[in-house]
C-alpha cells in the first residue's frame, strides 16, 4: 500500500520557493504585502517594493531575508532602477509578481492625456519592462522562471470611469499570453491572477458606497470581498514547481463572479 504520508510530503514540496528570489512589485501593503507574506512562508527571499509609501514596515513584518526596496514604476527609468537594486542585494530574480498599479477615476470625455500615459505606464509598461528584465535574467538557467502579472476583473469587463485602467488590464491579460508563448520554451512560465473584489485601499471609495457596496456584494457569490490572504494561495501555486506546466493563464480570483 502506498504511503499517503509520503505522498503528501512530495506534492507539497512541489510548492516550497527555497532558494529562489522573489520580487514582488507594489507589496507596501494590500494584495503586494499579502503575496509576498505567503512566498516568504514557503521559503523564498523576498524583494518587497513601494514607492510613495515606503515598503520597509512590510520587510520588517515578514523578517528574515526581506528587503525593502524603492522606485517610481511611473517613471520610464524606474523599472530598470527598480531590476538593478535587486539584482545588486541578491544576485538574482526567480519569480517576478508584477503586482503594482495605479487607477483613475474620471469621465472618459474628461480624462488628461497625462493621467491615461500615467496608468498605462504604471499598469502595463513597466510590467513589459520587469518582464523584460527578468526574463533576460532567467534565460539560460535549468530551473523554471515564474513571472505572474495581477490583472483585474477589467481584464474582462469595460468598467465604468475608469477607461485608461481597463485598457491597462486588459493589456495585461494579453501581454501575459504573448509572453507566455515566447518564453514556455525558454523554461519561463508566465501566468496572470485577476482579482475581484478584494477590500483594499484601492476600493475604499466602493466599500463606503452603501448602494455600491450592496450591490457588488449580490453580485458576488462567496457574499463577500476578498481579503488579501485569499489570493496568496493563487500567487504561491504559480510562483512555484506545482505551475510547471501551466503557462499562459489568467486566473481569476474573484468570489465566483465571473461565473455568475
Amino acid at each position: 500500500m502506498e504511503n499517503t504520508s509520503s505522498a503528501s510530503s512530495h506534492i507539497l514540496d512541489l510548492f516550497r520557493l527555497d532558494g529562489k528570489v522573489a520580487l514582488i512589485t507594489g507589496s507596501a501593503s494590500g494584495l503586494g504585502a499579502g503575496i509576498a507574506g505567503a512566498l516568504a512562508q514557503a521559503g523564498a527571499t523576498v524583494a518587497v517594493h513601494g514607492n510613495r509609501r515606503a515598503a520597509t514596515d512590510t520587510a520588517s513584518t515578514i523578517g528574515g531575508t526581506a528587503h525593502a526596496f524603492r522606485a517610481d514604476l511611473g517613471s520610464t527609468e524606474g523599472a530598470e532602477d527598480l531590476f538593478s537594486q535587486v539584482k545588486a542585494q541578491f544576485g538574482k530574480v526567480d519569480i517576478l509578481i508584477n503586482n503594482a498599479g495605479t487607477i483613475h477615476r474620471a469621465a472618459a470625455e474628461e480624462v488628461a492625456l497625462a493621467d491615461w500615459q500615467q496608468v498605462l505606464q504604471v499598469n502595463l509598461t513597466s510590467l513589459f519592462q520587469l518582464s523584460q528584465l527578468a526574463a533576460r535574467d532567467m534565460i539560460g538557467r535549468s530551473a523554471p522562471g515564474k513571472i505572474v502579472n495581477i490583472a483585474s476583473l477589467l481584464s474582462f469587463q469595460g468598467g465604468i470611469r475608469v477607461p485608461a485602467y481597463a485598457a491597462s488590464k486588459g493589456g495585461v491579460a494579453q501581454l501575459t499570453k504573448a509572453l507566455a508563448n515566447e518564453w514556455a520554451p525558454k523554461h519561463i512560465q508566465v501566468n496572470a491572477i485577476a482579482p475581484g473584489y478584494f477590500a483594499t485601499t484601492n476600493t475604499e471609495a466602493l466599500q463606503a458606497d452603501e448602494t455600491r457596496n450592496r450591490q457588488i456584494l449580490e453580485r458576488i457569490p462567496a457574499g463577500r470581498w476578498g481579503q488579501p490572504q485569499d489570493l496568496a494561495g493563487a500567487a504561491l501555486f504559480l510562483s512555484s514547481r506545482a505551475s510547471d506546466y501551466v503557462t499562459g493563464t489568467v486566473l481569476t480570483v474573484d468570489g465566483g463572479w465571473m461565473g455568475r
